[in-house]
């Protein structure tokens, strides 16, 4: 019998609850890929991160990221969770207020800051680039699922994962949209979409992403997609927010209430954050 010490946290959670779980294990080196791909389907939640030692002198350590159903090279929610479990559980120490994370994707740094008393990790995503693909002809119709489109063009963004970013005329739209999960799936790339309109509110941007292709119908706060729609927005000169810093609101429509900090700095790096909570600390057997 293996014990590895075990958490499962909420990430974006202004609350416990709020968020989007990660499952987080700690003690990892020996696993392969199958088990981590097998502890990770077993879970059932959007990621699970198993920490290693890190092959890089620069990192503090070293994450590798699984979806129900595939290893991702990066992912925002599992990034922000890792760093605030890294400094938790004593695998790291903040170095002039940061951290290097390790991850498929590469090195990427963290900023470490506190709000209320609490750790608030903000991670630097990879540069998002958006790709050559054609949309099909139902994403480029003035309505899709029966919700008017927006004025930025829908395309596909890499981050490290795809996402197909669909602009719609306002949060009413997004926050009411029922879409098609059979026609997402079958979107080039990985059959993942993200749409998002201005706030509606508390707010600067409403978001909600869906991945069927990754398995998974609906994600309640997902740090790659709002990193790439932030970049977008930046490419076309609107940035909501002040001076490159804005709140997104994620997951309602899942009885969830994410909060995400999106900075876009003076280099043109997207960088997300937000606050997390503990909510399962144990061990588990694998």
């Amino acid at each position: 019998m293996t014990v590895r010490r075990f958490l499962q946290l909420d990430v974006f959670a202004p609350y416990a609850g709020a968020g989007n779980p990660l499952a987080v294990v700690l003690d990892a080196a020996d696993l392969d890929t199958a088990r981590m791909q097998a502890f990770a389907a077993w879970t059932n939640l959007s990621e699970t991160v198993f920490f290693l030692p890190p092959t890089a002198p620069e990192a503090d350590y070293r994450i590798r990221i699984f979806t129900p159903r595939m290893e991702l090279p990066f992912a925002g929610h599992p990034s922000v969770g890792a760093a605030w479990a890294a400094l938790e559980a004593g695998l790291a120490r903040g170095r002039d207020g940061g951290l290097v994370q390790e991850c498929a994707a590469g090195l990427l740094p963290v900023r470490i800051a506190r709000q209320d008393g609490r750790i608030v990790p903000t991670v630097r995503s990879p540069r998002a680039q958006r790709r050559e693909a054609a949309a099909p002809d139902w994403l480029l119709a003035p309505e899709v699922f029966g919700a008017r489109r927006g004025a930025l063009p829908p395309a596909l963004w890499n981050n490290g994962p795809d996402w197909w970013l669909l602009e719609l005329a306002d949060a009413a739209a997004v926050r009411g949209l029922r879409p098609d999960l059979g026609a997402i799936a079958a979107l080039p790339g990985q059959g993942k979409l993200a749409v998002f309109a201005p706030g509606d509110g508390a707010a600067d941007l409403v978001v909600r992403a869906f991945p069927p292709g990754a398995g998974i119908a609906e994600d309640p706060a997902t740090g790659s997609v709002n990193a790439s729609i932030a970049a977008a927005l930046h490419q076309a000169g609107r940035l909501p927010g002040r001076d490159g810093r804005y709140r997104a609101s994620q997951g309602r429509e899942l009885g969830r209430d994410a909060v995400l900090q999106l900075e876009v700095d003076g280099a043109g790096e997207v960088w997300v954050g937000g606050p997390v909570h503990a909510v399962i600390r144990g061990t588990v057997d694998w």
